[in-house]
Order: structure tokens, then sequence, then C-alpha cells
């Protein structure tokens, strides 16, 4: 064994003051050469291959210099990758990819003006199961996983100035309608999950709480197209769970920022975060604050028994909202855990709606015989709170989650409405019907659940039980105001209350058969146990309407693959989508007396049965088809009212069947080293069939498609930008409303300063304001042709920084709660 000698260098004193200029002169040189070689950089390059002498395209290449990340690229179709103008250095090289052991050079020397080649470099297949292997290198914008699409929002500048109902729009193969229901390829009935838990609202009340959560606190939307056994069978087309941002380490951090934007109205927010761990314990919590106006415009023309009536809505609105989150997990063993978790969502609104309708006969449409103004007044206010306590047991072959949920919902909406019709000219008043509504309404939800999973049997077991009560009450209080009192009309008020118990049980198994081969299987089995129960205030009495009913929903999948390039899957789920609470609720809703929706006591579950094929080649690029089959489809239908030959009305019904065939394609493309693009495209062609009898015929088949397209290009000296956009071609909403064709163009820049830590996001939204919505409805004698825009186009600056450990984490938590989601509220 031999060692390093140690040299020593003696100096006499004579000879010092000639070693003081020689080392003067010698560190002048070196100082020149080292500045010299700083301007000299180098590429570095390489072919990446797997153990069978495949290249391996579109893996994850990465330097770094010390424990700081250099610079990323990803190899080609060829396996080829090239770091440009690279300074002399030693760095560590990291090359990864799904299926395949790292490849790691801890010390990567560069010369200057020399080119290092590294040649062909093998790496390793690998033991770690696909589902579960991630590339941490860099996150694309959309992600095609086996059982989920995942949409990142952390990041990209585009989503600045936004909120979760508008980042849906964006979102690929998911459309937001004019009333803003949520489709995903082409099948309605989407649960609407926050981290894991679902949320049980729907309508203007899930409306109300997306437009509350602000962009800057999503990480990432999961959309799941076709969940398993596992989940809850509610809900048709799947769930969309938002994941809020979360922390990564020990120690503690948090971020604070704000964003202001200015389309035709000004609104504003602000969010923080916050996180500490140690070994006992992980606490953490959020807090959003919105304040602001938008506004929203709506125009109809009807035709109905001979009268054409063209009417028109504004409103202006302007909203304030509170929403925060608290949680603790307290780590009381190994592999134990407990923990609590409060999350909740105040929002209020005012709301001036001028509604006119002109009223005139077919044959002479410009002669108008009389002008109906509604002047609406609404105030609502939203309290919404769910409190969960967990406990988790992770073992190394098995797993148990205990949770216990008790949600409260409260509702106030008061809305002021005079009708006045006038002449023609608008200068004499006819006559006049004010009137003032007050719906309070109550939902309280309890929910207990229990998973267990466990290797056996080769693969993987699953095994759970859950069951939830919720109860809500309605209140509708119809007044007439004379001369200016308030008149409480108990032939139009009512009172509905639903109460709905819900038990069930699940059995999973997942196993690989082969190298190539993996299957997973399930089952579920709920009861369903419902009562609706509508109070009149004058005294009338209608019988309650009674559910009781067993249902079974298989599900099964088997993934292929046949080659690392390649992997086919195919899968197929039954579910069950319930009415919402609201939608089962008749009370009627008006804009004006002569234009209103109601629910429907009577509806019926919807069922479903989907069957999707996919595949997937290099890890990259994604093809979906996919077949559905609903029978009693939930919809809404518009129609003619039978007690006044001038109103319309909207009402929710069974269709006998939708069949709908959908096609999605994803694809994530480097156009240039400065160049990624994400590309998205999906297609559906939808069958709605019905028989109400005379002239409530459906029978409607429509093919639509959307786009979903963004860049993002690196500019230098730290600046992002991007370009983003979708087009969403003519399609139908609900049971018969033909929608056109609409587009929105977005733009965004970003800076960094201070070690990354503040981030300025400045972002451009529908610049060419055509995101507005349009179409045509004809159904049971009422022609109705309609379009709408809302506050679409704005400018946002965004500021967000952040404190503290960067790296800290807190536990993923899924609660119990979320099975009874997105049924609460208007529907609309």
């Amino acid at each position: 064994m031999t060692t390093n000698p140690t040299i020593k260098a003696t100096f006499v004193p004579q000879a010092k003051h000639n070693i003081m200029k020689s080392t003067l002169l010698t560190v002048l040189l070196s100082a020149l050469f080292l500045l010299g070689a700083a301007a000299q950089t180098a590429d570095v390059q390489g072919i990446l291959i797997d153990d069978t002498d495949t290249p391996v395209a579109y893996a994850n290449v990465v330097l770094y210099s010390g424990d700081a990340m250099l610079k990323v690229e990803t190899t080609d179709d060829a396996g080829v990758f090239r770091f440009r103008s690279i300074a002399p250095g030693s760095y560590r090289f990291v090359a990864s990819y799904i299926g395949l052991d790292d490849y790691v050079v801890e010390a990567l020397v560069v010369v200057a003006d020399q080119a290092t080649d590294m040649g062909k470099v093998t790496m390793q297949s690998t033991a770690v199961q696909l589902e579960t292997a991630t590339v941490t290198a860099q996150r694309a914008i959309v992600e095609i996983k086996p059982d989920r699409t995942v949409f990142n929002v952390q990041g990209t500048i585009n989503s600045t100035g936004d909120n979760g109902l508008g980042l849906l729009r964006k979102a690929p193969g998911v459309l937001v309608d004019n009333n803003d229901n949520i489709t995903v390829l082409g099948r309605s009935g989407v649960l609407v999950y926050i981290d894991g838990k679902r949320l049980p609202l729907a309508g203007d009340e899930l409306r109300a709480y997306l437009e509350n959560l602000q962009a800057d606190q999503i990480d990432k939307m999961d959309i799941i197209t076709n969940p398993g056994a596992k989940y809850e069978a509610q809900g048709n087309a799947g769930i969309i769970d938002i994941r809020l941002k979360k922390d990564k380490s020990l120690g503690s951090n948090g971020t604070i920022g704000g964003t202001v934007t200015q389309g035709r109205k000004f609104r504003s927010n602000m969010s923080s975060t916050g996180n500490y761990r140690n070994k006992q314990l992980n606490t953490f919590g959020s807090l959003g604050y919105n304040k602001g106006e938008n506004i929203n415009v709506m125009m109809f023309e009807n035709f109905q028994n001979g009268l054409l009536l063209v009417e028109e809505n504004d409103t202006e609105r302007e909203f304030s909202g509170v929403n925060y989150r608290w949680g603790t997990d307290f780590f009381v063993a190994k592999n134990h855990t407990v923990g609590f978790l409060v999350s909740g969502n105040n929002n209020s609104s005012e709301a001036t709606t001028l509604n006119t309708s002109d009223i005139s006969l077919q044959s002479t449409p410009m002669t108008i015989d009389s002008v109906l103004r509604a002047e609406n007044e609404n105030f609502a206010d939203r309290d919404q709170a769910t409190y969960n306590l967990n406990y988790a047991y992770k073992g190394d072959k098995s797993s148990v989650n205990i949770d216990l949920d008790y949600g409260d919902f409260d509702n106030v909406s008061i809305a002021f409405q005079p009708n006045r019709y006038f002449t023609a000219d608008t200068d004499q008043l006819l006559t006049e019907n004010i009137t003032r509504f007050s719906t309070p309404s109550n939902i309280d939800i309890i929910t207990a659940k229990l998973d267990y999973e466990v290797e056996a049997l080769g693969g993987q077991v699953g095994a759970g039980t859950k069951y939830s009560k919720v109860k809500t009450d309605n209140i509708f209080a119809f007044f007439n105001v004379i001369d200016g009192i308030d008149v409480r009309n108990d032939s139009r008020s009512n009172k509905f209350v639903y109460d709905e118990n819900v038990t069930a049980g699940y059995l999973n198994y997942a196993r690989s058969l082969s190298q190539k081969v993996s299957i997973s299987t399930g089952l579920r089995v709920e009861h369903t146990d419902a009562t609706g129960d509508l109070m009149a205030f004058d005294g009338s009495e209608t019988d309650p309407v009674e559910f009781n009913y067993v249902s079974f929903f298989p599900s099964a999948g088997v993934t292929y693959t046949p080659s690392r390039m390649h992997t086919w899957s195919a899968n197929y789920g039954r579910r069950i989508n319930r009415p919402d609470y609201n939608v089962l609720n008749p009370f009627e809703e008006q804009l004006s007396e002569l234009s209103f929706s109601k629910g429907n006591p009577f509806l019926s579950p919807e069922i479903v049965n989907n069957i999707e094929l996919g595949y997937t080649y290099a890890y990259r690029y994604n093809f979906k088809l996919a077949f559905s089959r609903t029978t009693d489809q939930i919809t809404r239908l518009i129609g003619p009212d039978d007690r006044d030959p001038r109103a319309g009305f909207i009402s929710w019904e069974n269709l006998a069947t939708q069949d709908i065939v959908s096609f999605n394609f994803s694809a994530p493309i480097t156009v240039k080293e400065w160049w990624n693009v994400f590309f998205n495209a999906s297609a559906n062609y939808l069958d709605n069939q019905a028989d109400y009898g005379e002239n409530g015929v459906v029978d409607v088949q429509a093919f639509s498609y959307n786009l979903f397209q963004q860049s993002t290009f690196t500019l230098g000296r730290g600046y992002t930008g991007e370009i983003s956009g979708w087009f969403s071609g003519p399609g139908v909403w609900g049971g018969v409303f033909e929608f056109d064709s609409s587009y929105s163009l977005n733009l965004g820049l970003q800076k960094k300063f201070f070690n990354d830590n503040l981030n300025v996001r400045l972002s451009a939204n529908d610049v060419t304001f055509q995101s507005f919505w349009s179409g045509e409805a004809n159904f049971n004698g009422l022609r109705g042709v309609g379009q709408g825009n809302w506050d679409s186009r704005f400018v946002s600056l965004s500021l967000n920084y952040k404190l503290g450990n960067n790296n800290v984490k807190s536990r993923k938590r899924k609660t119990g709660i979320e099975a009874e989601s997105k049924r609460v509220g208007s529907g609309e």
C-alpha cells in the first residue's frame, strides 16, 4: 500500500524577495488562465441504451454541480443526449428512466474547448413497479399514469390570477358548460375532491367554492376516468381530485403570495401556507382570501306557443371569501399515525341582475307587445366546514386506514325580484308583481370508513367498508311584496327534507401474472336507503319519495407490456350517479316570473358502464379509446311552462339512454432545447335517447372535440414564457342544448429573484375574448337560441415568496367524507 508523500518547500531568507515576485507573477498568470478558462465552454454528449442494446428514448439526464441541479435534458428517439456550453469543472451525472436503474457518474470532468463524449451508456433493468416509479428531474405539465391523468398546475405561468373553476376549463379532456357543469370525455356526473376528500357540493355552491380556491394554492389535478372498487361508486365520469400544495422534509417552511387581476372588473387574492415537522408530529395549514367583482351576460331568443321572447340577463357580482385548512399528524409509534384535519370555505356575494324580456308574436317579431323588466338583487352567504379524525398503520406488507368525518354546510340566499311590465317604449308601467325569496339550507354529513390492504395470494388484496349519513334541510319561503311589506305566500312556500343512508363494502385484488402482464379486479356493494319529504306551508300533503336498493359495482383491468416502449391496457367499471341533493328539491328558482328552473323529487339514479382501452408509447405518447352506456341519464331539459304560455323553465329528467364513444391523445413534445410543448386532443360522439310522450322526444346525436396545448419557452436570464390555449368544437350540453365552438388563448411570463425564493408572474387570459358560449335547444315545442360570456379576458400580476426550509413534507391525507360529493347545491 502506497501513500502520497508530503512535499515540503524550504526557502532561505535571501531568496524571499525573488520568491514573492515569482509568487505574485504565478497568481496573476493563474488568474488570467482561470478567467480565460471560464470563458471557454464545452458540450457533453452520449447515447443511452438498455441492457438489450435498445436506445432509451425520452429519458431524463441531469448534471449537478454539488447539490444544485445545473442542467436537465431528455434523450431523443435514438437515445442521444447533449448538454451544450457547459463550463469546465467536475459534475455529477444522473440518467433516469422508468423501469431502469439510475445511471450515475459521480465525477464527470468537463475540459474547456474539448467535447466530452460519453459514448454508449448502458442502463440496467430494475424490478421497480412501473405504477410507483417516478422521475423527479422535471415534472411535465400533464402526466398520463395507469389509472389517471395528472394536470400539474403549480409552476405554470398561465394559471396565475385564475381559480379552481378557471383551471378546470383548461384541463385536458375537461369541459365546463354555460351552467358550470363539469364533463370529462363527454360524460357528466364528475365528482370533485380536495386532497382525496370529496366535496359534497354542486351547482352554485360548487362554483362558489372553486372560485374561492385560488390557483396559487393548487399543486395539481388528478383526473380519474374509471376508478376501481376502492373508490365510491358515485360519479359516472369519475373523479377530479384537486391536490393542494404541500411541503417536503424536516423543519419548518411556508409561502406567502398575492395576485391582482384586472379585466372588465378588478379582483385580488392573498394566500399563505405553513408547515412544521419534527420526529413526533407534523402540523400544517393554509389560509386564502379573495375579493373582487365579476360580470356575466346571457341572451336568449325563445320561440314558443306562437310567441317570441327576446331575453337578456346582465349580472354584476361582488364577492369575498376565506378558505382555510389546518391539520396535525402525531407519530405515536413506529408505523402508527394519528391525526386530525379541519378545513373550511366561507364566502359571500351580492349580485344585481337586470333581466329584460321583449315579448312579441312570431308572426310580427318587430312589433313588441310588452317588455318585462326584473331587476333582481341577490345576497348569498355560504359557510362550509369539515372535520376529520384519522388513524393510519403502514407496515411492510399491510396497511390500515380509519377515517371519521363530519361536515356542516350552511347556505343562506335571499333574492328580491320586482317583475314590471312596460309598454314597448318602456315609458308606461302596465303592471307589476314584486316578490322576495328566502332559501336557507343546511346539510349535515357523517361518515365512517375503514380500508385494509395486505400482500397476499401473490399480489395485493384490499378490503374496506364505509357508512355515510346525509341529512339536508331546505326551506323555500316565497313572499309577495305588497306596499313595501313582505307577505308570505304559503301556497308557494315549502320545506324539503332529504335523508340518505349508504352502507358500502368492497374487495380488491391486483397482481402481476408475469413481467409483461398485470391484472386488477374488484367488487363494490352499496345499499342505499333514502327518503325525500316535501312539506307545504299551507298544510297540503304530498307522499314522501323513497329509495331503497342494493347495487353491485364490478371493476376489472389488465395491463400488457410486451416491451419497454409499449404498454397496452383495458379497463371496465360500473358506476352510479345519485341525484344531487338539491336537484331532488322541487323548489322553483327564477330569473323572472317568465324564466325559472325547478328540481324533480322523482329522479332515479343513473347507472353507467365504462370500457376503456389504452396504449402508451415510451411512457410519453398516450392514446385512449372509451365507450360508456348510461341508463336513466340525469339531464337538464328546456321547455315551455304549462301554466303560462309566455314562460319557460329548465327541469331535471331521466333520459332513457346515453351512449358516448370517446378518444383521447396526449403527447409532450420537445421542439427545441428552449421550447417544450404539451398537446392533448379529445373527441367524442354522443347519442341521447328519450321519449316523454307528445312533443317530448329526445333524439340527439353530436360529434365534439377539444384541443389543448401549452408551450413553455426558456428565454434566458432567468425568464420563462408560456403560450397556452384550448379549442372546443361543437357538441351537446345536457339533453338537448347543442353548443357552438369556442376557444381561448393565454400568454404568460415568469422571472425568479433572490435565489429563486421570489417568483413573479405576469399573465394574460383569453386575449382574443373568444371563450364565450352559444347554441340552440329544441324540445317540447320550445326552441331557444342563446349565447353568453363572462369576465374571462384579464391580466394578472402575481408575487409568491418562499420562507424557511423548502423541503418539509406533510402526510398525504384522504378522508371518509369524500363519498358524498358534488351532490349539494342547485345543480346548475
